[in-house]
């Protein structure tokens, strides 16, 4: 089972984020919001212990929000707190996410090492300043260099950066593909043993997508948008970032295991609120409310609202998660799941892929092209409604 534990706070909110996340106040009001929050962590815990048992958790990953406002001492407890309650083998991959600004802060990224964290994920998205004031960051560039450096210091030897491409701009100045291959070459400077590289897009309601809506911010065009997608995984493979996902980069045996785990469909327990759960064929998500969470722990009502994932939607799953890694659709797990060869009953959409070089069969996987993965979405839409159809 895969752990996954959302911390909701932020210092603020980006211009481009979806997430559930709230401003975390100054002072002792923030301190308090931080007590009541672990002290409902905790609760919901102790809850999935009596429920599960004491499971195996292969990895446990810190998402936000931004985690890395959490005391480094609240990890370290946290972390014996899920030794205690489940299985933690010595080897397991222990990621945090971290903001530059957050984690500089006295000792942090020395004491989460020392609690146990071993990978970090550490939020640059651009290495520009003017860039990073568009999208809402409270660092720099020299903040994000200072940050990578002192989580080399403090004994981190498995760092991911996470950059964005294809950003918006005012005036008819989107980012271009020259400017995003120098954020590339100053990440690859690092050397970090991780890149995500995601493309920028317009989630419903944030600020950004406003702004484009409203033409005071422009896109590139979907031509360029391709065409620094595909030179972006070009160069990073030059630098010896093997492609393993859509968006994922990375030196050879440092792929991020919680994340393939979720696309290879292992169990997964979210804790926190509005952190999603899969445990065998039911998937629930806990309430978008920090307040309704934490009366949902303590009334032990959790996990009572959600779905059952028939057949139909396993594979729908199974389909859109395996295309989005390198390695692609496994034919006989495929099989194994609806019955039949996905060869024959997709004969002609697969060979329509093959033939304009968006996708290829090997090895008995099925699996997209980088020209596949840009248009991925559709190829999916195309595949969902030959499954619906039943034909």
């Amino acid at each position: 089972m895969l752990l996954y534990i959302h911390v909701p706070f932020c210092r603020v909110k980006c211009g481009y984020c979806a997430f559930f996340s709230l401003p975390l106040a100054k002072g002792s009001a923030g301190a308090s919001q931080l007590s009541g929050y672990l002290s409902s962590l905790l609760g919901e815990l102790r809850f999935w212990r009596t429920r599960l048992g004491k499971v195996q958790v292969e990895s446990i990953f810190f998402g936000g929000g931004t985690p890395s406002l959490l005391p480094a001492k609240a990890v370290a407890g946290l972390l014996e707190q899920v030794r205690e309650a489940f299985m933690l083998p010595a080897q397991a991959e222990i990621s945090v996410e971290a903001n530059p600004d957050s984690a500089l802060a006295d000792g942090w990224l020395f004491d989460v090492r020392t609690a146990g964290v071993n990978r970090l994920s550490l939020g640059v998205q651009s290495f520009d300043d003017n860039t990073l004031t568009l999208l809402g960051r409270v660092h720099s560039s020299r903040m994000a260099e200072a940050a990578f450096a002192t989580a080399r210091a403090a004994g981190f030897t498995n760092i991911s950066l996470d950059l964005m491409w294809g950003l918006p701009g005012p005036g008819g100045r989107a980012q271009s593909q020259r400017h995003w291959l120098q954020q590339l070459k100053r990440a690859v400077e690092l050397q970090p043993e991780h890149i995500a590289a995601y493309g920028f897009t317009q989630e419903t309601g944030s600020p950004l997508a406003k702004a484009c809506a409203a033409g005071e911010l422009g896109l590139p065009s979907e031509q360029a948008q391709a065409s620094m997608y595909l030179a972006g995984a070009d160069y990073l493979e030059s630098q010896g970032y093997m492609q393993y996902e859509i968006s994922n980069f990375a030196r050879m045996g440092f792929n991020c295991r919680h994340n393939i785990g979720y696309w290879e469909g292992k169990d997964y327990l979210g804790l926190g609120p509005a952190a999603t759960s899969t445990l065998g064929n039911r998937r629930w998500t806990n309430a978008e409310n920090l307040i309704a969470w934490r009366g949902a722990v303590r009334s032990g009502q959790l996990g009572t609202e959600g779905e059952e994932l028939d057949t139909s939607a396993r594979m729908k799953e199974l389909l859109m998660l395996r295309l989005r890694m390198t390695k692609g659709l496994p034919l006989k797990e495929w099989q194994a799941v609806s019955g039949y060869s996905f060869l024959k009953r997709y004969a002609s959409l697969v060979a329509v892929l093959q033939q304009k070089g968006l996708a290829a069969t090997r090895g008995g996987f099925f699996r997209l092209t980088r020209p596949g993965m840009l248009v991925s979405d559709a190829i999916l839409a195309h595949f969902f409604q030959i499954l619906d159809g039943g034909l």
